[in-house]
């Protein structure tokens, strides 16, 4: 039977996460947005998406350090709850457009990511055990990706035929949001207490008891913890997911809707790039869900080698798909396949949503499953590499052409596989050679 650890909590913070991802991916990435609507109606509003996107990157990845030390003293419920009331009061921000307000509330919302994914990170890994993380792994994943479906139809039909997005549209959203945010808090509050199993070592008997204390030892843990070989082995493939976060987010619809001859109205798929990226995430996380307990005897390496051919595939199609410079800006240009196909576009959006559903899983199902002990300075870890490659690839998106870009994902997916594979076969023989112990006792 399932152990429903807090699934109803979760599903409404894929409603929220949706919210969030929704209004504020479609103020960056596309022309009809709520900030460049917000700048026509106020000229005293000079705020700007790619900024605030910096902004939020930049605060995310430095406190990221610092949220192992924050969940010593909270414990993760408590931090989950926080994150999520940080990213309620930024949406809000909104109906209040004032430039220096806006990038205030970008710097608190890296630090509410920041706690916000280390905490549910931490609540996974308290959860469950070796023989269901891969299985609640891939339920939690499938359940987060369900934003892409929602948010990319509440936008897109509330933005519907819309060149500009007036006073009363932006309210509408605003509200409509925040409301199904603060919705999702009132359910995390009933998430319910899990015990600690975290551990400190074999010097717990030395380690001073006060909070204080306790959360510097969590800090430097966190830092130790991440010059330990495995775990540097680790942050290529996190920097890989980081990578393709940012290529599948933001760079990879707007191409297709910049490629004018795939199609009539090439804008108009963007949103359903979106929703067939949503569909690939969905099903590698519900997949292993499903089948978690049959796949976790066979290790994670066979499935992250079957969602990098699956990435290497999509990046094949999508390099003879799409114009070199469709990136930057409509292009009548064409690459290999004349005129491009907008199966092949939408085909290739599934892919990289399978691909990285396949990827994410498997690594989270390792840091809540390997490093079970030191689960948050692991997370943090993780979302602390992801972010950083993220914020380098939106920086390099706009200055380097398709193909280098598509070139730099097939080389950070390769040694980022290597690596993974690496270090889960290690600790394979390891929990071998521990059954062999026990059989033998």
């Amino acid at each position: 039977m399932i152990n429903l650890w807090g699934f109803p909590n979760i599903f409404f913070y894929v409603f929220f996460l949706n919210s969030s991802r929704s209004l504020y991916g479609d103020v960056i990435h596309d022309k009809k947005t709520i900030l460049e609507s917000l700048k026509k109606d106020d000229t005293s509003f000079t705020g700007d998406g790619y900024v605030s996107l910096s902004i939020i990157y930049l605060t995310f990845s430095l406190f990221n350090w610092l949220t192992p030390s924050f969940i010593v003293f909270t414990g993760p419920r408590v931090a989950v709850v926080v994150g999520a009331s940080i990213n309620i009061f930024f949406m809000l921000t909104f109906l209040y457009p004032m430039t220096w307000l806006l990038y205030t509330a970008s710097a608190l919302l890296g630090f509410g990511a920041a706690i916000l994914w280390t905490g549910q990170g931490a609540l996974l890994a308290r959860c469950s055990n070796p023989d269901n993380i891969s299985r609640n792994s891939g339920i939690f994943w499938a359940l987060l990706q369900c934003n892409m479906f929602f948010g990319n139809l509440f936008v897109y039909f509330a933005f519907q035929n819309k060149a500009h997005i007036d006073e009363h549209t932006r309210l509408m959203v605003v509200v409509v949001l925040s409301a199904v945010a603060f919705l999702s808090v009132i359910v995390l509050l009933g998430l319910r207490r899990v015990p600690d199993n975290s551990e400190m070592g074999d010097m717990d008997a030395e380690i001073p008891r006060s909070a204080w204390s306790s959360a510097w030892y969590a800090s430097q843990s966190a830092a130790k913890l991440f010059i330990t070989r495995d775990m540097m082995l680790l942050t290529l493939p996190f920097a890989y997911t980081g990578f393709v976060l940012s290529f599948f987010s933001g760079i990879y619809g707007p191409s297709v809707g910049f490629t004018q001859k795939i199609h009539e109205t090439p804008k108009e798929y963007v949103g359903i790039i979106g929703i067939c990226i949503g569909i690939g995430e969905v099903t590698a996380g519900t997949v292993f869900g499903i089948l978690g307990s049959k796949t976790v005897r066979f290790g994670r390496d066979p499935i992250v080698i079957i969602a990098y051919v699956i990435h290497l595939v999509a990046y094949l199609l999508i390099y003879l798909n799409l114009p070199d410079n469709a990136p930057f800006k409509e292009t009548e240009d064409v690459s290999y396949i004349d005129p491009p196909e907008i199966w092949v576009a939408l085909l290739c959006a599934v892919l990289l949503g399978l691909g990285d559903g396949s990827f994410s899983t498997q690594i989270y199902s390792m840091l809540a499953g390997v490093f079970v002990k030191q689960s948050a300075a692991a997370f943090a870890i993780f979302k602390f590499t992801q972010s950083v490659a993220a914020a380098i690839a939106f920086y390099y998106a706009y200055h380097l052409g398709l193909g280098i870009q598509l070139g730099i994902l097939v080389i950070f997916a390769t040694v980022g596989t290597i690596t993974f594979c690496f270090v889960e076969l290690k600790y394979k023989q390891l929990a071998k050679s521990e059954k062999i112990e026990e059989s033998e006792k």
